[in-house]
């Protein structure tokens, strides 16, 4: 696969305070905000959004983890079960407004098994979605509403996003999955 590089660590972190600005700029404030990072990529940055808001505005906000695995809707078509790992949602999130948090918003199926999941655990008054990256090819009708760069593909292509707690650098690649086909 050969790869061009979108976004080194600084534009990541650029990024990231213009994200967690806009939330609080769109909730009027940190009132009533909670915020859910899908696993795996998601909950670190959903971490690193409630970090900057606390540390622009004093206020730890709550952040909690989303698992997916058993919401998805191609559970069956996988062959080898998802590997379940909990989800930890910190506060109550009825009339909440719960921002979920991805990195990569694709085909809106990963979402819409979020809202699933999430709806498990109460009944928010809003549910915003923040996305890393936005790379369009929408099989769903879901629209994120803060997004920190829109990345036209191909659907040959893939994006790659690389999260220093997991994989040990801030980066996001697109990569051209054809070129190891041929």
């Amino acid at each position: 696969m050969t790869g061009e590089l979108l976004l080194g660590p600084g534009e990541v972190a650029r990024t990231m305070r213009r994200l967690a600005h806009e939330i609080v700029e769109n909730n009027h404030g940190t009132d009533g905000l909670i915020i859910v990072g899908l696993l795996t990529r998601g909950h670190p940055l959903a971490l690193r959004l409630g970090r900057l808001i606390n540390e622009f505005e004093g206020v730890e906000v709550p952040v909690g983890s989303l698992d997916i695995g058993l919401y998805r809707d191609d559970v069956a078509r996988r062959g080898q079960p998802t590997p379940l790992r909990p989800s930890s949602i910190p506060a109550n999130i009825d009339g909440a407004t719960v921002v979920l948090v991805d990195d990569v918003l694709f085909t809106g199926r990963s979402i819409r098994a979020a809202l699933d999941a999430l709806l498990d655990f109460g009944r928010p008054a809003r549910v915003r979605l923040a996305t890393l990256i936005d790379r369009g090819h929408r099989e769903l009708p879901i629209r994120p509403d803060f997004v920190g760069k829109n990345i036209p593909t191909a659907l040959i292509q893939e994006v790659q996003v690389l999260l220093k707690e997991t994989d040990g650098e801030d980066a996001v690649y697109v990569l051209n999955t054809e070129a190891s086909h041929a």
